[in-house]
Protein backbone atom coordinates (compact mmCIF):
# COMPACT_ATOMS: atom_id res chain seq x y z
CA UNK A 1 0.00 0.00 0.00
CA UNK A 2 1.24 3.65 -0.82
CA UNK A 3 1.06 5.30 2.27
CA UNK A 4 0.98 8.73 0.26
CA UNK A 5 -2.36 10.31 0.36
CA UNK A 6 -3.67 7.46 2.79
CA UNK A 7 -5.06 7.69 6.33
CA UNK A 8 -3.49 6.39 9.53
CA UNK A 9 -4.59 5.94 13.06
CA UNK A 10 -1.89 5.88 15.59
CA UNK A 11 -3.05 5.42 18.91
CA UNK A 12 -0.11 6.42 21.76
CA UNK A 13 0.65 8.85 19.02
CA UNK A 14 1.35 11.61 20.91
CA UNK A 15 4.97 10.32 22.10
CA UNK A 16 7.70 8.04 21.55
CA UNK A 17 7.56 5.15 19.25
CA UNK A 18 3.90 6.46 18.23
CA UNK A 19 5.17 9.93 17.30
CA UNK A 20 8.21 8.97 15.54
CA UNK A 21 5.33 6.68 13.01
CA UNK A 22 3.00 9.80 13.04
CA UNK A 23 6.62 11.84 11.95
CA UNK A 24 7.36 9.73 9.34
CA UNK A 25 3.65 8.68 7.96
CA UNK A 26 2.90 12.58 7.26
CA UNK A 27 6.04 12.83 5.48
CA UNK A 28 5.52 10.38 3.41
CA UNK A 29 1.78 12.30 2.54
CA UNK A 30 -0.38 10.38 5.01
CA UNK A 31 -3.09 12.05 6.77
CA UNK A 32 -2.55 11.12 10.44
CA UNK A 33 -5.02 10.84 13.42
CA UNK A 34 -2.91 10.56 16.65
CA UNK A 35 -5.45 9.16 19.71
CA UNK A 36 -3.73 9.46 22.99
CA UNK A 37 -5.12 10.82 26.37
CA UNK A 38 -2.02 13.56 27.08
CA UNK A 39 -3.76 16.14 25.42
CA UNK A 40 -0.25 18.84 25.59
CA UNK A 41 1.75 16.55 23.90
CA UNK A 42 -0.85 15.40 20.75
CA UNK A 43 -1.89 18.75 20.47
CA UNK A 44 1.43 20.17 20.57
CA UNK A 45 2.24 17.61 17.16
CA UNK A 46 -0.70 18.04 16.03
CA UNK A 47 -0.14 21.65 15.58
CA UNK A 48 3.31 21.64 14.31
CA UNK A 49 2.72 18.58 11.54
CA UNK A 50 -0.31 20.59 10.01
CA UNK A 51 -3.60 20.05 8.63
CA UNK A 52 -2.47 16.53 7.89
CA UNK A 53 -2.93 15.65 11.74
CA UNK A 54 -5.63 15.62 14.06
CA UNK A 55 -5.47 14.74 17.74
CA UNK A 56 -8.11 13.33 19.51
CA UNK A 57 -8.06 12.32 23.37
CA UNK A 58 -9.02 8.60 23.45
CA UNK A 59 -9.28 5.80 26.04
CA UNK A 60 -8.87 2.91 24.00
CA UNK A 61 -10.00 0.39 26.09
CA UNK A 62 -13.49 2.33 25.78
CA UNK A 63 -15.00 1.38 22.79
CA UNK A 64 -17.52 4.83 22.84
CA UNK A 65 -14.10 6.67 22.99
CA UNK A 66 -12.79 5.16 20.91
CA UNK A 67 -16.13 4.97 17.75
CA UNK A 68 -16.10 9.09 18.51
CA UNK A 69 -12.90 9.69 17.55
CA UNK A 70 -13.31 7.60 14.37
CA UNK A 71 -15.99 9.35 13.57
CA UNK A 72 -14.21 12.18 13.66
CA UNK A 73 -11.48 10.64 11.33
CA UNK A 74 -14.12 9.66 8.88
CA UNK A 75 -15.52 13.14 8.97
CA UNK A 76 -11.87 14.70 8.49
CA UNK A 77 -10.42 12.55 5.90
CA UNK A 78 -13.08 10.36 4.83
CA UNK A 79 -11.80 7.00 5.43
CA UNK A 80 -9.28 5.02 7.39
CA UNK A 81 -6.37 2.62 5.35
CA UNK A 82 -4.10 2.49 8.37
CA UNK A 83 -4.09 1.36 12.25
CA UNK A 84 -0.95 1.66 13.99
CA UNK A 85 -1.29 0.36 17.41
CA UNK A 86 1.51 1.47 20.22
CA UNK A 87 -0.65 2.91 22.94
CA UNK A 88 0.30 1.24 26.19
CA UNK A 89 1.04 0.98 29.55
CA UNK A 90 3.70 -0.91 32.35
CA UNK A 91 3.69 -1.59 36.01
CA UNK A 92 7.26 -3.50 37.39
CA UNK A 93 5.43 -5.91 39.90
CA UNK A 94 6.30 -9.37 41.02
CA UNK A 95 3.43 -11.85 41.88
CA UNK A 96 4.42 -12.10 45.71
CA UNK A 97 6.54 -9.19 47.26
CA UNK A 98 6.75 -7.75 50.87
CA UNK A 99 3.68 -6.00 50.50
CA UNK A 100 1.52 -9.03 49.36
CA UNK A 101 -0.05 -10.21 46.10
CA UNK A 102 0.55 -8.22 43.03
CA UNK A 103 -2.88 -6.38 43.30
CA UNK A 104 -5.44 -7.40 40.71
CA UNK A 105 -6.46 -4.04 39.53
CA UNK A 106 -3.24 -3.36 38.62
CA UNK A 107 -2.66 -6.50 36.50
CA UNK A 108 -6.43 -5.58 34.83
CA UNK A 109 -5.62 -2.13 34.07
CA UNK A 110 -2.38 -3.50 32.30
CA UNK A 111 -4.25 -5.63 30.24
CA UNK A 112 -7.10 -3.25 29.25
CA UNK A 113 -5.33 -0.90 27.82
CA UNK A 114 -2.35 -3.44 26.18
CA UNK A 115 -4.54 -6.28 25.08
CA UNK A 116 -7.81 -5.16 25.19
CA UNK A 117 -7.49 -1.23 24.25
CA UNK A 118 -5.53 -2.90 21.38
CA UNK A 119 -8.37 -5.36 20.25
CA UNK A 120 -10.71 -2.65 20.53
CA UNK A 121 -9.30 -0.37 18.14
CA UNK A 122 -8.42 -2.40 15.73
CA UNK A 123 -11.63 -3.93 15.34
CA UNK A 124 -13.52 -1.03 15.11
CA UNK A 125 -11.04 0.48 12.50
CA UNK A 126 -11.17 -2.90 10.33
CA UNK A 127 -14.83 -2.51 10.17
CA UNK A 128 -14.24 1.31 8.06
CA UNK A 129 -11.59 -0.79 6.61
CA UNK A 130 -13.53 -3.06 5.11
CA UNK A 131 -15.98 -0.31 2.93
CA UNK A 132 -12.75 0.77 1.49
CA UNK A 133 -12.42 -0.06 -2.24
CA UNK A 134 -8.83 -1.74 -2.90
CA UNK A 135 -5.92 -0.35 -3.73
CA UNK A 136 -3.59 -1.04 -6.81
CA UNK A 137 -2.01 -3.68 -4.67
CA UNK A 138 -5.52 -5.39 -3.77
CA UNK A 139 -5.40 -3.93 -0.10
CA UNK A 140 -7.89 -2.56 2.00
CA UNK A 141 -6.42 -1.44 5.18
CA UNK A 142 -3.40 -2.14 7.03
CA UNK A 143 -3.44 -3.02 10.72
CA UNK A 144 -0.13 -2.85 13.01
CA UNK A 145 -0.10 -3.72 16.80
CA UNK A 146 2.69 -3.41 18.65
CA UNK A 147 3.62 -6.09 21.38
CA UNK A 148 7.64 -6.20 23.08
CA UNK A 149 9.69 -8.79 23.24
CA UNK A 150 8.71 -9.27 27.21
CA UNK A 151 5.71 -11.52 25.61
CA UNK A 152 8.84 -14.25 24.95
CA UNK A 153 11.36 -13.45 27.52
CA UNK A 154 9.43 -11.32 30.25
CA UNK A 155 11.65 -10.36 32.92
CA UNK A 156 11.17 -10.57 36.89
CA UNK A 157 8.29 -7.99 37.70
CA UNK A 158 7.07 -8.19 34.14
CA UNK A 159 4.09 -10.80 34.73
CA UNK A 160 1.08 -8.22 33.83
CA UNK A 161 2.70 -6.96 30.50
CA UNK A 162 4.08 -10.08 29.60
CA UNK A 163 1.08 -11.56 29.46
CA UNK A 164 -0.51 -8.31 27.67
CA UNK A 165 1.82 -8.45 25.14
CA UNK A 166 1.54 -11.80 24.62
CA UNK A 167 -1.85 -11.96 23.70
CA UNK A 168 -1.07 -9.00 21.22
CA UNK A 169 1.03 -11.57 19.43
CA UNK A 170 -1.01 -14.97 19.87
CA UNK A 171 -4.34 -12.84 18.20
CA UNK A 172 -1.89 -11.24 15.31
CA UNK A 173 -2.67 -14.63 13.36
CA UNK A 174 -6.32 -14.95 13.72
CA UNK A 175 -6.88 -11.93 13.38
CA UNK A 176 -5.21 -11.80 10.34
CA UNK A 177 -6.91 -15.02 9.12
CA UNK A 178 -10.31 -13.31 10.38
CA UNK A 179 -9.72 -9.96 8.20
CA UNK A 180 -8.16 -11.95 5.01
CA UNK A 181 -11.92 -12.11 3.75
CA UNK A 182 -11.68 -7.76 3.44
CA UNK A 183 -8.33 -7.81 2.16
CA UNK A 184 -7.15 -6.22 5.75
CA UNK A 185 -3.88 -7.53 6.34
CA UNK A 186 -2.66 -7.53 10.28
CA UNK A 187 0.97 -7.89 11.49
CA UNK A 188 2.63 -7.03 14.67
CA UNK A 189 5.82 -5.30 15.56
CA UNK A 190 7.98 -6.74 18.50
CA UNK A 191 10.57 -3.98 19.82
CA UNK A 192 13.12 -4.67 21.82
CA UNK A 193 15.04 -1.92 23.72
CA UNK A 194 14.06 1.43 21.94
CA UNK A 195 15.00 5.11 23.44
CA UNK A 196 11.60 6.17 24.27
CA UNK A 197 11.26 8.97 27.14
CA UNK A 198 10.83 6.45 29.82
CA UNK A 199 14.54 5.80 29.47
CA UNK A 200 14.93 9.46 30.37
CA UNK A 201 14.20 8.89 34.21
CA UNK A 202 16.73 5.93 34.78
CA UNK A 203 20.34 6.45 35.55
CA UNK A 204 23.20 7.04 33.26
CA UNK A 205 25.00 4.16 34.43
CA UNK A 206 21.48 1.63 34.02
CA UNK A 207 21.02 2.85 30.19
CA UNK A 208 24.34 1.95 29.21
CA UNK A 209 24.20 -1.03 31.05
CA UNK A 210 21.13 -1.84 29.11
CA UNK A 211 22.40 -0.36 25.81
CA UNK A 212 25.16 -2.73 25.89
CA UNK A 213 22.89 -5.90 26.38
CA UNK A 214 22.13 -6.23 22.59
CA UNK A 215 23.89 -8.47 20.55
CA UNK A 216 24.74 -6.17 17.62
CA UNK A 217 24.44 -3.07 17.30
CA UNK A 218 25.15 -2.47 21.12
CA UNK A 219 23.14 0.37 21.48
CA UNK A 220 19.36 1.28 22.37
CA UNK A 221 16.96 1.59 19.24
CA UNK A 222 15.81 4.75 17.94
CA UNK A 223 11.82 5.19 17.81
CA UNK A 224 11.73 5.65 14.14
CA UNK A 225 13.53 2.54 13.61
CA UNK A 226 10.44 1.18 14.89
CA UNK A 227 8.40 3.50 12.60
CA UNK A 228 10.86 2.63 9.96
CA UNK A 229 9.36 -1.23 10.30
CA UNK A 230 5.79 0.14 10.20
CA UNK A 231 6.40 1.95 6.98
CA UNK A 232 7.75 -1.20 5.83
CA UNK A 233 5.02 -3.20 7.09
CA UNK A 234 2.27 -0.53 4.87
CA UNK A 235 3.89 -0.39 1.76
CA UNK A 236 5.12 -4.61 1.39
CA UNK A 237 1.39 -5.92 0.21
CA UNK A 238 3.19 -9.95 1.09
CA UNK A 239 3.53 -9.57 4.42
CA UNK A 240 0.44 -10.52 6.74
CA UNK A 241 -0.46 -12.31 10.37
CA UNK A 242 3.37 -12.12 11.47
CA UNK A 243 5.24 -11.00 14.86
CA UNK A 244 8.45 -9.13 13.93
CA UNK A 245 11.07 -8.77 16.58
CA UNK A 246 13.45 -5.61 16.24
CA UNK A 247 15.50 -6.10 18.80
CA UNK A 248 19.05 -6.25 17.28
CA UNK A 249 19.06 -9.38 18.38
CA UNK A 250 18.86 -9.26 22.36
CA UNK A 251 17.23 -12.41 24.82
CA UNK A 252 16.54 -10.98 27.97
CA UNK A 253 17.54 -12.74 31.40
CA UNK A 254 15.91 -12.81 34.17
CA UNK A 255 16.47 -9.57 35.41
Amino acid sequence: MDINNKTAIVTGGASGLGAATVRRFVALGANVAIFDMNDDAGQALALELGEKVIYAQVNVADEASVQSAIGGVLKRFGAIHVCCNFAGIAVALKTVSQEGAFPLSSFQKVIDVNLVGTFNVLRLAAVEMARNEPDTGGDRGVIINTASIAAYEGQIGQAAYSASKGGVVAMTLPVARDLARYAIRVNTIVPGLIHTPMFDSLPEPAVQALAASPLYPQRLGRPDEVAHLAQFIVENGYLNGECIRLDAGIRMQPK
